[in-house]
């Protein structure tokens, strides 16, 4: 299929190559020259507008966004339906408020342009494992991006199945599924990312609590001084808390046991903000993911040795990096 990708970042330009790979045509534009050079070098279509972008693409058009969530991609999506017609398809993939969706589908509607939102989930190493989409948006259009989807998602690998799962339909087990109108793809994926903040939270208090060990503060008798490196390794084989994440901070504590070149300075990207939201919104009690998320706001003002594995994780699955940081 030919399509477009807007936003050639850190996920953006991989998606663009793992679709190229799978045999896909794809249009590419961004702010930075230099970044769509980089991708056309590798087989993609060059476009230097968004008018030109638009003009490059198949019937029905058919553009992927990959920008900053609010008014980058308002601005985007609103410069686009001036450009598409009826039929044609906007898919926005990056971390849209899931409210928003719902508004701008209703406005595309109106054009007859159908609006999917995909919550996309990888990071950076999506190019190679791929990626875990939640979509949500007209079930046809959804339907009709089906070969997009299946490129992207990672398939079912080698990973067991799940007992009883082969009488049941759908796309799960391939890595991406349906989750129904506008706004449900990026509402599933907001959720995710506020149970990564609460995931992330449980292993950084737990290897704090393994740093101050040996803190003179107790008796002597029962201080140790624990290999965090070796820990992280171990609890990877056979461990009920084995998971990806827990893969990423073993990586990073085996490059570096003190973490010295993250200072704890956690940011977070409004998804775990917008889940304690719907958590007021539907009364349902939130501890975990709210005490996460704060204390990523106490983060910014003390850091201790929680916020460096904190950091840590950031970096190694997303590539985000601290700011003021000399890799910023």
């Amino acid at each position: 299929m030919r399509l477009g990708m807007v936003g050639l970042g850190r996920m953006g330009a991989n998606m663009t190559r793992r679709l190229m790979r799978g045999g896909h045509e794809l249009v590419v534009t961004d702010l930075g020259a230099e970044n769509v050079k980089r991708i056309a070098a590798e087989g993609a279509i060059a476009s230097a507008s968004l008018n030109d972008f638009a003009s490059k693409l198949g019937k029905p058009r058919i553009a992927w966004l990959m920008v900053p969530a609010g008014e980058p991609t308002e601005q985007t999506v609103q410069a686009l339906a001036q450009s598409f017609q009826a039929g044609d398809i906007l898919i926005d993939g990056g971390n849209s408020y899931f409210k928003d969706d719902v508004r701008r589908a209703k406005q595309l509607h109106s054009k007859g342009i159908h609006y999917v939102d995909v919550g996309t989930s990888g990071g950076v190493w999506g190019l190679e494992r791929g990626y875990c989409m939640m979509i949500g948006g007209p079930r046809d259009a959804v339907q009709q991006l089906d070969p997009i989807f299946k490129t992207l998602a990672p398939g079912r690998g080698s990973i067991p199945r799940t007992p009883g799962r082969e009488k049941l339909p759908g796309t799960a087990e391939d890595g991406y599924i349906y989750c129904g109108p506008s706004g449900s793809g990026h509402f599933v994926k907001m959720v995710h990312n506020g149970i990564e903040y609460g995931l992330m939270q449980a292993y950084a208090e737990g290897f704090d609590i393994f740093r101050n060990a040996a803190s003179k503060d107790l008796p002597e008798d029962i201080r140790y001084d624990l290999n965090l490196a070796d820990i992280a390794e171990v609890w990877r084989r056979g461990s009920v808390v084995s998971s990806w994440l827990l893969d990423l901070t073993a990586m990073a504590l085996a490059e570096n046991p003190t973490l010295s070149e993250y200072t704890g300075f956690v940011q977070d990207s409004g998804e775990g903000r917008w889940t304690i939201q719907a958590a007021i919104d539907e009364a349902v009690p939130v501890d975990v993911l709210s005490a996460a998320l704060f204390t990523r706001f106490r983060s910014r003002q003390e850091h201790t040795f929680a916020e460096r594995i904190l950091s840590a994780m950031r970096q190694k699955f997303g590539g985000h990096v601290e700011p003021g940081s000399k890799t910023a």
